[in-house]
């Protein structure tokens, strides 16, 4: 079993890095594999609505970033941890325009997988962030997995975050949660419990003529 954490923070290892490794430890000490992918800093495309992914094109249309690699290694992944830093009370542009095209073009890699958002803020909009990235996991069919408080950390750099002890108490009891279900459904599999078979073909229109 393995579990990307994603960095969606322009710094590689920042707030929210600490953020995500302090889980990471807890998860690789209950024997499962783990990855803490980052972003990058450069330039991170928007989703532009083109409807090319997975039609005419394997993925996302556009190769010039990270975003297919990274739906190739939710692909092998079991579960996920996305870590955002909050600057005006909502998650990174750079993670929500990887959500976007990592949802659209690799929705099925994701599917049915465990998932849970993490944010790091200097003070608040900690919650407002971890709402907007858990409705892409609702939307795949993901279960959410939460801690023994709202996934957040506090601090302006790694070494305040580090002082933040409840915040870290925090990430290493999501790191227990996401082991625990992890294994619960690996023990389903091997019970005979299979997914669900869900209904697709009924797509509302909103508008009256």
């Amino acid at each position: 079993m393995k579990v990307l954490l994603v960095n969606g923070s322009a710094k590689e290892k920042g707030c929210t890095y600490t953020a995500l490794a302090e889980a990471e430890a807890v998860l690789q000490q209950e024997g499962i594999q783990t990855e803490i992918a980052w972003l990058g800093a450069g330039a991170l495309r928007d989703c532009i609505g083109c409807g090319q992914c997975n039609t005419k094109h394997p993925g996302c249309v556009f190769e010039e970033d990270c975003i297919n690699e990274m739906i190739q290694k939710a692909k092998e992944a079991d579960g996920f941890i996305f870590g955002t830093p909050v600057y005006y009370a909502h998650p990174s542009g750079r993670i929500l325009s990887a959500l976007d095209r990592m949802f659209y073009a690799g929705k099925s890699a994701f599917a049915r997988k465990p998932g849970a958002a993490v944010a790091s803020a200097r003070r608040a909009g900690t919650t407002a962030s971890i709402d907007v990235m858990n409705k892409y996991f609702t939307i795949a069919e993901m279960p959410v997995v939460s801690s023994s408080y709202w996934n957040m950390v506090h601090g302006t750099k790694p070494e305040e975050v580090k002082e933040d002890k409840e915040g870290l108490q925090v990430m290493r009891n999501l790191g227990r949660n996401m082991a625990w279900l992890l294994k619960c459904i690996e023990a389903g599999k091997q019970q005979g419990i299979l997914a669900p078979e869900n209904e697709y073909s009924s797509k509302t229109s909103f508008i009256r003529l």
